[in-house]
């Protein structure tokens, strides 16, 4: 992996980081030779900022890490690609991504999607991982996997009952109430929906 320093001003190069799952794009920051070193020892993206003159690591002060995953440099040696899995929020306005304000122009011919099933994972860890208290999803995960398991089965039963004789509204609702409850009992046993994926890739 070899990236060519003297093209950047200042020693600088773009590197573009973008989510992990979705592909969006999260943001453009710059690095020099010691942030990437630094990213790539800890996993975690390390920026140098170029109004504070000094390392930044993204989420250092907010939380909101960007941890990486991949790592792909183009073909001029002079741009980085960082996939990552985002704790949060990576934008500085509270966005999921800095690009959040397209202008209406720039999507007229396609629908925006602003929440994913991968959001809804996030906030699902989030909310288990900082132990929200009030929370529906903390407060099941604290009655055990049985629980969580049984919940998993009485809305899988609810979904083929509304697919069968039900609303396409109310088959919707349920297959929505299935995914959530889906996500909770695999975060309970230790997974996420990359390992479902893995395993799906390895059976493909």
């Amino acid at each position: 992996m070899t990236l060519n320093w003297n093209k950047g001003e200042n020693g600088l190069l773009p590197v573009i980081v973008q989510d992990a799952s979705t592909k969006a794009v999260l943001m453009l920051g710059y690095m020099n030779e010691e942030a990437f070193e630094k990213t790539l020892d800890e996993k975690r993206v390390t920026f140098y900022s170029r109004s504070k003159q000094r390392l930044w690591t993204k989420g250092e002060s907010s939380e909101n890490y960007l941890d990486v995953v991949s790592i792909a440099i183009d073909c001029d040696q002079d741009t980085i690609l960082i996939q990552a899995n985002a704790h949060g929020p990576t934008c500085h306005t509270g966005s999921t991504t800095c690009f959040d304000n397209a202008s209406s122009e720039a999507i007229s011919n396609s629908e925006q999607i602003t929440f994913t099933i991968n959001d809804l994972e996030k906030t699902i860890h989030q909310r288990i991982d900082d132990k929200v208290e009030g929370s529906y999803t903390y407060s099941l995960i604290q009655k055990g996997i049985n629980k969580v398991a049984q919940k998993v089965g009485e809305e899988a039963v609810e979904t083929v009952i509304d697919a069968i004789n039900g609303t396409e509204k109310d088959f919707l609702y349920e297959a929505a109430d299935l995914m959530y409850h889906y996500i909770v009992l695999l975060k309970a046993k230790g997974f996420a929906l990359k390992d479902i994926e893995a395993e799906l890739a390895k059976r493909h």
